[in-house]
């Protein structure tokens, strides 16, 4: 699995770092961008998987996030994929900013044109980890999980999908009850098809609602003055009634005056990136 690098930067006494690949599970090329702190010089690093949301590049996170001050600090690796399959030539990838290019949704597609490439939940789980772990200083024992909005989701539900592969998650306005909301039912029944049933695999509130592994801490941030909030896109609300019932911890903080840009998750960033080194450096 050759690596091309395609990026260098000197970043916080580490380096960030972007590289593209062949990727055998979107059958395209790929980048992911990967923050490797001044203690992978010497040592063995655990890894964030950071996804990000809508129209979201791997750009997005390294430039606007201010992830690399608190990740050299606590010495994790963040790892950042892209959103999305990248360069199909699909009929109709195009068209829309909530659903095709950028708009991945960290599912495995089940439907004719997009399953052949749109498998953006085992690129995430399986193959970009193996990738990492066969290439760069880490911990395979020691990995968490990071998103933002469409990525939030796909952060919640590979965690919930998958107990103890990851030692923590955190979320900032996720998209919590896809299911229930325009984004989510409009890419699930381009992805997944007109049976409902099978939605709920990849829905964080039906997924917390069935959870039975180990113990996982989930802190979500949400800003108050968030529009897709208002719009009824992120519903936190309900999984967060489902993991009270269901004992999962949650650390829900409604941040007043935040909305739902990169300004709200550079703020709290430091948080969160404490939040997981709680679990990843214990």
């Amino acid at each position: 699995m050759a690596l091309t690098q395609v990026s260098s930067n000197k970043c916080a006494g580490g380096f960030q770092k972007v590289f593209e690949h062949e990727s055998s599970e979107l059958r395209c090329k790929m980048k992911f961008a990967v923050y490797l702190p001044p203690k992978a010089d010497t040592a063995k690093c655990p890894v964030m998987y950071w996804l990000s949301g809508l129209t979201c590049t791997e750009q997005n996170f390294i430039t606007k996030a201010g992830s690399q001050l608190p990740a050299a600090e606590h010495g994790i690796i963040i790892v950042a994929p892209d959103t999305s399959p990248r360069g199909c030539n699909i009929e109709g990838e195009d068209e829309n900013w909530d659903f095709g290019t950028g708009a991945g949704f960290y599912v495995d597609s089940t439907e004719d044109p997009w399953k052949t490439n749109y498998r953006m939940y085992s690129y995430v789980t399986t193959e970009l980890p193996k990738l990492i772990n066969a290439n760069f200083p880490t911990d395979p024992d020691r990995m968490s999980i990071s998103g933002h909005s469409m990525g939030g989701h796909g952060a919640l539900i590979c965690a919930l999908k998958n107990p103890g592969k990851y030692k923590a998650v955190s979320a900032f306005a996720p998209i919590c009850n896809p299911m229930q909301c325009p984004w989510g039912q409009k890419a699930f029944s381009g992805y997944l098809g007109s049976d409902r049933s099978t939605w709920e695999a990849y829905d964080a509130t039906v997924l917390a609602a069935a959870y039975s592994g180990p113990q996982l801490d989930i802190l979500i941030d949400q800003g108050r003055d968030d529009q897709f909030l208002t719009a009824s896109q992120l519903l936190p609300d309900n999984l967060i009634a489902v993991c009270s019932e269901k004992k999962i911890p949650v650390v829900f903080r409604l941040q007043p005056g935040y909305d739902h840009s990169y300004f709200f998750i550079y703020s709290f960033m430091h948080d969160h990136i404490k939040h997981h080194a709680k679990y990843l450096n214990a």
